[in-house]
């Protein structure tokens, strides 16, 4: 049989890794010293490359951005006069169609106005008022639907077509 003594079987069943005391200290040193150091290395890391913080550069600025109003209520009369179409052309049109930016054609280049043109007022009106490639619904403004209509009628016939500016629709009297 076996020469094994019940201490030898004892010992074997309760050995480790460790077998001195040196190892322990090592072991203890991995396992606490070791991950404490990297943490604070990764911190480090982390926290030394330049963050420009949120409002670093105008923090008034910044701040006045992040704090903006959702929306904007705007309250016009109902009885204001329809602004003519060279008025609408300059306040929001020009801003593409003066030099022709995405695309757009410029104002007064017959060229690029005529296959335009041939489509007839009413195509040229819906694609300004529901926008068209990069042209956002209404040019991007706010303008009444007769407003429009005389933009596109001011812009077209600067390119060389003969439409009739459209005129308000009159007020049935009340009753």
């Amino acid at each position: 049989m076996s020469d094994h003594s019940s201490a030898d079987a004892h010992d074997e069943a309760h050995n480790g890794p460790i077998k001195n005391p040196k190892q322990l200290l090592l072991a203890v040193a991995y396992s606490f010293i070791l991950p404490v150091f990297i943490i604070i290395g990764l911190v480090y890391t982390v926290t030394s490359s330049f963050k420009p913080g949120a409002g670093s550069v105008d923090p008034e600025r910044a701040t006045a951005e992040r704090i903006q109003k959702v929306g904007i209520v705007a309250i016009r009369s109902a009885n204001r006069e329809a602004r003519n179409g060279e008025e609408v052309y300059k306040a929001v049109c020009s801003a593409c169609h003066l030099a022709g930016v995405i695309g757009s054609p410029k104002f007064g280049d017959a060229a690029a106005w005529a296959p335009r043109i041939k489509t007839g007022f009413d195509t040229l009106w819906n694609s300004a008022l529901k926008g068209k490639n990069g042209m956002p619904a209404q040019g991007g403004g706010d303008q009444s639907d007769l407003e429009v209509a005389r933009a596109v009628v001011y812009m077209a016939n600067a390119g060389g077509a003969k439409f009739a500016e459209p005129k308000a629709p009159v007020a049935e009297p009340a009753k």
